[in-house]
């Protein structure tokens, strides 16, 4: 990896604006289209829920664009760059995701079943989209 601090920045720029778009979504399900929450019932809130559908595509969009501002700083980026940019982009976000949403006590946590078991098969997808969106970065610098 030719510029790691960079690459490290614009993953954590694109991983801040992907969960706050998908609070923003929640809340909007909440708030304008009157979804329940956790207050009305049992379980997850449904805003939340109604959301999962959309996470791959907000993350292939979201990380691609900063996939494109990571490598279209690099002079004659290549498809090993995109490669190992997209799974060192995975493999932080793995780790992250566990120890943020899963071992750290919070009230948006999730138990172990929920996040990884539950959250399927939107989550192996995002993983997938993070992962990728380097590599169709790379493609759309190409053209």
């Amino acid at each position: 990896m030719r510029n790691f601090g960079m690459s490290m920045i614009c993953f954590w720029m694109g991983y801040i604006t992907v969960t706050a778009l998908r609070f923003i979504h929640t809340i909007f399900n909440i708030t304008i289209l009157h979804m329940s929450t956790m207050k009305d019932g049992h379980g997850r809130i449904e805003g939340y829920e109604k959301t999962k559908p959309w996470h791959p595509l907000c993350s292939i969009i979201i990380f691609t664009l900063f996939g494109w501002l990571y490598l279209r700083n690099i002079v004659e980026p290549d498809l090993t760059e995109a490669l190992v940019t997209g799974g060192i982009w995975a493999g932080v976000c793995i780790i992250f995701d566990l120890i943020a949403w899963v071992l750290i006590r919070h009230p948006c946590r999730f138990t172990f079943k929920e996040f990884y078991i539950d959250y399927q098969p939107w989550l192996t997808l995002i993983y997938i989209a993070i992962f990728c969106a380097p590599v169709i970065a790379h493609f759309l610098l190409r053209r």
